[in-house]
């Protein structure tokens, strides 16, 4: 199989694109700045069809592309974050309309950020995006519609957990605060918290891009199937760097560090109890359900590395 990969130059393109190469596809990465490395790599700007889009012709699609999150939710910000996710994918959905066939699969990034803050319900694909944050729902809501008119025999929409993986911005980040000593509960600490280990992420890639990933196409929610409260999040991180309890961290303070350290506070605050009601219905098996296991399994990896 051969997959056209769009956002592979980031931490989890990286990932995927070693994955496909390990089973034996070909895979072809879309980027604005061509770098020396293993995988084959097209130009193209992100925004506009141009020479690249024959590469399109009898492949799978990926699209990851987008900037982080992790930025001040200010309204340049939010600009970027829907610029940088939708101009990819318009491109992408028009590159797809010259071709002779359509796409075989496409699998289309989101986020669960589109239900914004989802307090305590309990969400499956059938929930319905919430009307804000700007930075939350507002830019999912722009980037799941930029895929609309895609020529695709079968679209996948991705509405994605935090993906747990070492040298990831977000686990690198939770990590540094337990090691600081500043790993208690964010806020209230109730606030859900919907996760997956990578390796799990790279398996629902792996089978949606597959023959035996067939039956899905639509929403799908890739997050494990064990959401945790905030409280519960941070305790397993000073379990797992051997750190002591640690105290509270006040909404205040969120506000204040999160204007220090450049970022957005609703990223720590805001929660969503989402579960995988369609991959579990299609009998994936997730490898690693237990919060506590997975960060150890990366932790031992990192030792070894």
């Amino acid at each position: 199989m051969k997959v056209v990969l769009a956002g592979g130059s980031g931490a989890l393109g990286r990932r995927l694109s070693e994955s496909l190469i390990a089973d034996g596809h070909e895979v072809v990465v879309l980027t604005r700045r061509v770098r020396p490395g293993p995988v084959r790599q097209v130009e193209w700007d992100g925004r506009t069809v141009g020479p690249w889009w024959p590469e399109l012709e009898g492949s799978a699609v990926v699209n990851l592309a987008g900037e982080l999150v992790d930025r001040r939710p200010t309204r340049a910000n939010v600009e970027l974050l829907t610029r940088s996710r939708v101009e990819p994918t318009r491109a992408l959905v028009e590159a797809s309309r010259r071709l002779a066939e359509p796409v075989p699969v496409w699998l289309q990034s989101s986020t669960l950020a589109i239900y914004g803050d989802a307090g305590e319900e309990e969400l499956d694909e059938s929930a319905r995006p919430a009307d804000g944050p700007p930075q939350m729902a507002g830019v999912a809501t722009a980037w799941e519609a930029a895929v609309d008119g895609a020529s695709a025999r079968r679209l996948v929409v991705l509405r994605t957990g935090i993906v747990l993986d070492n040298d990831s911005p977000a686990l690198d980040r939770l990590r540094s605060l337990a090691r600081w000593g500043l790993g208690g509960r964010v806020g209230s600490g109730r606030q859900w918290i919907s996760w997956i280990h990578v390796d799990d992420w790279l398996a629902i890639m792996r089978r949606l891009l597959s023959p035996g990933g067939s039956a899905l196409s639509g929403v799908v929610h890739v997050t494990g199937p064990r959401p945790v409260r905030n409280a519960e999040l941070m305790a397993a991180l000073r379990r797992s760097a051997g750190r002591p309890t640690a105290p509270p961290t006040p909404r205040a303070l969120v506000h204040l560090g999160a204007v220090v350290l450049r970022t957005d506070p609703a990223l720590a605050l805001t929660g969503r109890r989402a579960v995988p009601s369609r991959l579990l219905g299609a009998g994936f098996e997730f490898g690693h359900e237990d919060l506590d296991e997975a960060l150890a399994d990366l932790s031992g990896r990192a030792g070894r590395g």
